[in-house]
C-alpha cells in the first residue's frame, strides 16, 4: 500500500467526527433560532392610546388596555391593534330641509373615541364600520334637530342656538349608540360650516342685504331722533339758562341804580343849590343843541356866571 492510499484511508476515518460535530453545531443554531422566533411570536407591546385585542382562531379572548409587554400563545393566537384615543371624523355634506322650507348643506365633524372596543367589535367589526354607523345617526340627528328650526335661527348669529343644539345632537346620537351597543362615544358634534344650494343663494342673499339695509335704516331713524331729542333739550336748557341770567342781571341793575340813587341823594342833600344847578346843566345837556337860542336876563345867575361875575 503507497503512502497515498494511507493517507486517503485515515481521511476518511475523520470525516465522520468532523460532520458529526458539524452537524450538532447546526441544530443547535436552528433550536436556538426556533427559540427565539418563539418568544419574539409570543410577546407583544400595549403602547398608549391603544387597545390590543387578542384573538384565537377568529375569537376575541382578551383585550389589553394597560400599557406594558403582555404574552400570547404563538401561531395560535393573533394581535390586531385599535385606537385608544380621541378622533376626528369629517361627516359627509348633506342636505336639509329647515322648518321654513328652505334648503341647507351642512357640513359636520365629530370628536370621537372607543370606550368599549368588544362591543365595538361584535357589532360593528372594524373601525370604519363604526365610523359609517356614526355617521348615519349624526345625519338623523342633525336632519330631525335642525328641521325644528327656521333659516334664520341656524345661519343668523344674534339668534342662533348652535350651541344648545350641538350639545343635543351629541347627546340623542350617543343614545343611540348606546342602544344598539356599538361601545363607541361620541364627545361633540360641531358644524364647520352653513352653505345654501346654488339655486337658491341669490334670493337669500338679496332678502338678507334688504333686511340689512332696512336694519341700517332703523338705526338711523333712532339716530335723527335722538338728535332731535338732544338738540330740543339743548335749546330749552339754553333759554332757562338765558332767561335766568337776565332776571339776575335785572335785580342787581335795580339793586345798583337804588344804590346810586341813595348816593345821589345823600351827596346832593349836603348842597341843595348846587344839586338844583347840576340838574338844571343835565336838564340843558338834553335839550339845548347847535340851533337852541336861550334868552336870559342879565340878572340871572346863570347869565352872570356865563359873564364872568361870581358876586
Amino acid at each position: 500500500m503507497t503512502e497515498q492510499n494511507v493517507f486517503d484511508l485515515k481521511s476518511k476515518q475523520k470525516e465522520p467526527v468532523e460532520w458529526k460535530r458539524y452537524r450538532k453545531l447546526g441544530i443547535f443554531i436552528i433550536l436556538l433560532l426556533a427559540a427565539i422566533l418563539l418568544l419574539f411570536t409570543s410577546l407583544y407591546i400595549v403602547k398608549e392610546g391603544e387597545y390590543k385585542v387578542v384573538r384565537q382562531f377568529g375569537e376575541v379572548v382578551k383585550i389589553d388596555k394597560e400599557p406594558g409587554l403582555k404574552a400570547k400563545i404563538p401561531f395560535i393566537q393573533s394581535v390586531t391593534t385599535l385606537p385608544k384615543h380621541q378622533m376626528t371624523y369629517d361627516v359627509t355634506e348633506a342636505e336639509i330641509n329647515t322648518k321654513d322650507k328652505k334648503r341647507m348643506l351642512i357640513d359636520n365633524f365629530a370628536v370621537w373615541s372607543i370606550e368599549d372596543p368588544l362591543k365595538m367589535i361584535k357589532n360593528a367589526r372594524t373601525v370604519v364600520n363604526a365610523e359609517t354607523k356614526m355617521e348615519e345617526f349624526i345625519y338623523s340627528v342633525v336632519r330631525a334637530e335642525l328641521g325644528r328650526l327656521n333659516y334664520d335661527q341656524i345661519i343668523n348669529d344674534e339668534k342662533s342656538s348652535r350651541g344648545s343644539l350641538n350639545d343635543q345632537i351629541t347627546k340623542k346620537v350617543n343614545e343611540l349608540l348606546s342602544k344598539d351597543g356599538y361601545g363607541i362615544v361620541v364627545k361633540d358634534v360641531r358644524m364647520k360650516r352653513t352653505d345654501l344650494p346654488e339655486a337658491n343663494e341669490n334670493s337669500v342673499y338679496t332678502r338678507m342685504i334688504s333686511e340689512r339695509e332696512s336694519k341700517a335704516q332703523e338705526y338711523l331713524s333712532m339716530g335723527d331722533a335722538e338728535k332731535q331729542r338732544i338738540t330740543a333739550d339743548t335749546d330749552r336748557e339754553v333759554k332757562e339758562l338765558l332767561a335766568k341770567a337776565s332776571a339776575d342781571a335785572n335785580v342787581i341793575r335795580a339793586e345798583g341804580e337804588s344804590e346810586a340813587a341813595k348816593i345821589y341823594n345823600n351827596s346832593f342833600s349836603k348842597d341843595p343849590s348846587f344839586y338844583d344847578l347840576f340838574k338844571t346843566l343835565e336838564t340843558y345837556k338834553k335839550t339845548v343843541d347847535d340851533k337852541t337860542v336861550i334868552i336870559l336876563p342879565s340878572d340871572s345867575p346863570y347869565a352872570r356866571l356865563l359873564m364872568g361875575y361870581t358876586e
